[in-house]
């Protein structure tokens, strides 16, 4: 032992002591011989404590998960086995207080005249450096994650973009509609789950954008979904989000509605369409604010506030075994009832001189308003189709007007699709058909073609709408 101790240290054991590395010294048996003082401070064992034995069982008996290091595994004892020299990372010494530390160490033979007479081993506290990789790491994972928000945010956005919303404003200055403004005002400042309830095309995501604009939430996502417009099976994957290879077609991992709307507000539009399995779900949801992904076993969590709406009776649905009791009274927190046009007729002109504003933009024209004649026609009618059926008959007056009041051109009732009491007695599908046809190309003055043709009002190849015609039997009485 003497003799690897004299050869280890000869005559630079003051270099040895002063550097920052810890250095241990060991014979064949691999016993320490050596010990320096940067060693002592990163392990806290003296070198009087370690000095003839073998360092192993004091800190390095363990990997960092607490399990055993059998000494016979040891890469310091290795090299002292085999002679040859090794470089380790990711492993860890213990202190004598029990608590370790990771190191990143080289073990290399010590020879004399040519005969292996034992091994030095030189490590480093690679505490700092870790935390520096872990540091990076998380930060990297941020900014992958702030890079898929973003890149879901962005597509959904664009596919919000691409909807022709065609929303009048809330405008009005009925009782009836101010008393809904003083709904939405006094709700809006809270978190409360609200359900807005009214016939189609009343407005109803109109109101739910204002309630998420007036609210503290407004700087962050206002999230629709269309309730109707997915197959249970396809819901889900559109609330929760999937993981990549969940289901056929799912090529990559995808967030969900839920996760979108995190911190803001997620929109349920027509939720009386939910099926019974897709309501259990949403109530959970509801419930404990988290989910997982489909395919995934991850827990997220949101914070978010829900606004749903429905043109449905909800509660003669409960009634009926259509819909979860515990769901109803979940989204009927604070019931918003937004009332038909018909309930609010004074409204119609300001409604009108709304639309025709947004019309203006979006057709690069400059109407003026509604002819007063018009404008008593508008407010004698009853509006089965609410503001929607407002907002449709303007527009088409416009494509049609030459001149700076808009005029209706035909009667209300020719304009609008029939009740269904009147489908029911009186009007077959192909009778319907041939109405709406017969009412557009009466409209156009009977042009077919053209940008401002029949066939390009109802959407048709110019021979599918002659087709059409012909098997209607609709003609007139010149050549067209």
């Amino acid at each position: 032992m003497a003799s690897v101790v004299n050869h280890f240290l000869g005559d630079s054991e003051l270099l040895l002591n002063a550097v920052g590395e810890g250095i241990y010294g060991f014979d064949l048996s691999g016993n320490a011989v050596f010990v320096n003082p940067a060693a002592e401070r990163m392990t806290g064992w003296r070198a009087q404590e370690l000095l003839g034995k073998k360092i192993h069982q004091y800190h390095h008996h363990s990997h960092a998960d607490g399990t055993p290091y059998p000494a016979d595994q040891c890469q310091i004892y290795c090299t002292m086995f085999d002679g040859i020299r090794r470089h380790v990372k990711d492993e860890v010494f213990w202190r004598k207080d029990g608590s370790s530390f990771p190191v990143e160490y080289t073990s290399t033979p010590i020879y004399r005249e040519g005969k292996l007479i034992g091994a030095v081993a030189i490590f480093r506290d690679v505490s700092k450096q870790h935390e520096t990789e872990q540091a990076l790491r998380r930060a990297l994972d941020k900014v992958q994650q702030l890079s898929e928000q973003l890149q879901d945010e962005n597509a959904y956005l664009l596919a919000e973009l691409n909807q022709d919303w065609q929303d009048s404003g809330l405008v009005g200055s009925s009782h009836i509609f101010k008393t809904m403004l003083a709904q939405i005002e006094l709700v809006s400042q809270t978190n409360s789950t609200v359900l807005i309830q009214g016939e189609n095309g009343t407005g109803k995501e109109l109101v739910a954008r204002n309630l998420h604009r007036l609210s503290a939430r407004s700087k962050l996502p206002f999230v629709r979904v269309n309730c109707a417009a997915f197959t249970p099976s396809l819901l889900e994957s559109e609330l929760f989000g999937h993981e990549k290879g969940a289901f056929t077609g799912a090529n990559e991992r995808r967030k969900g509605r839920f996760e979108l709307a995190n911190k803001g507000t997620l929109f349920l539009d027509e939720v009386g369409e939910l099926s019974q399995e897709a309501q259990s779900k949403l109530l959970r949801v509801l419930q404990e604010q988290e989910f997982e992904r489909v395919g995934g076993s991850q827990t997220i969590s949101v914070d978010i506030r829900i606004i749903a709406a429905t043109n449905r009776a909800l509660w003669q649905m409960v009634e009926q075994g259509n819909f979860r009791m515990d769901l109803y009274y979940r989204l009927n927190v604070f019931p918003i009832q937004v009332p038909a046009l018909r309930e609010r007729k004074e409204d119609i002109p300001v409604l009108c001189a709304n639309i025709i504003k947004q019309l203006n933009k979006r057709l690069g024209k400059h109407f003026k308003g509604v002819s007063k004649n018009a404008l008593n026609k508008l407010k004698r009618y009853d509006w089965p189709g609410n503001i929607r059926e407002l907002q449709n008959v303007l527009e088409r007056e416009a494509i049609l007007s030459t001149s700076t009041l808009l005029q209706l051109s035909q009667p209300l009732s020719a304009q609008t699709s029939v009740t269904p009491n009147q489908a029911k007695t009186d009007l077959s599908l192909e009778h319907a058909q041939r109405a709406h046809i017969l009412y557009v190309l009466e409209s156009c003055r009977w042009k077919v073609a053209g940008g401002d043709g029949a066939a390009n009002i109802l959407g048709l190849n110019e021979s599918t709408l002659r087709s059409k015609m012909k098997k209607l039997g609709i003609k007139r009485n010149r050549d067209i």
